[in-house]
């Protein structure tokens, strides 16, 4: 009776954690085209990993007070209700609609070269979220809305004429 080794189990504990967390954030762009299912973890491929590897590796053999020069990695995550204030650093509010190819083209952006250094990018459905939409007075998809902890509007800028990551990041506060 040939025992599982302890890695494999922790590993598997946190995919599930991550994948339990992000797989209701999928609702939201159950209408996109490419987007899978409602509740399935293919719709934030890159992200997961991050989300899993990171605390993982700053907790093995990292002290509080250990200098690291590096700035914690980015996320871009499918947005869910209570996501921002669950989150911890710097996030954004990527108002994207499936349809629009501006949108499209920050989207396929964000998922090759990944969220901007220690910010947390959410996709937020801009066809479905008109709650939102109306909260931080967005008009137009391919908006970016910066939020504090609270979800209190920080500042916001549209991103349709170049929708790409160096955009994003010239527009951070």
């Amino acid at each position: 009776m040939p025992a599982r080794p302890a890695p494999t189990t922790g590993a598997a504990a946190l995919l599930v954690a991550a994948l339990a967390l992000t797989g209701c954030a999928a609702t939201g762009t159950a209408g996109e085209s490419d987007a899978p299912t409602p509740g399935s973890a293919a719709s934030t491929p890159d992200p997961t990993p991050d989300a899993t590897e990171s605390p993982a590796s700053s907790d093995a053999g990292a002290t509080p007070t250990d200098d690291d020069a590096a700035p914690a990695e980015g996320a871009y995550l499918d947005y869910a209700d209570g996501a921002i204030e669950a989150t911890a650093g710097p996030k954004a509010l990527f108002f994207h609609a499936s349809w629009c190819p501006k949108c499209r083209s920050l989207d396929e952006d964000l998922k090759a070269q990944g969220a901007p250094d220690g910010l947390t990018v959410f996709k937020v459905d801009y066809d479905s979220r008109t709650d939102l939409r109306q909260q931080y007075g967005v008009t137009i998809q391919t908006t970016i809305v910066f939020v504090d902890d609270a979800g209190e509007k920080i500042s916001s800028v549209v991103l349709y004429e170049d929708p790409s990551v160096e955009s994003l990041v010239a527009a951070m506060p």
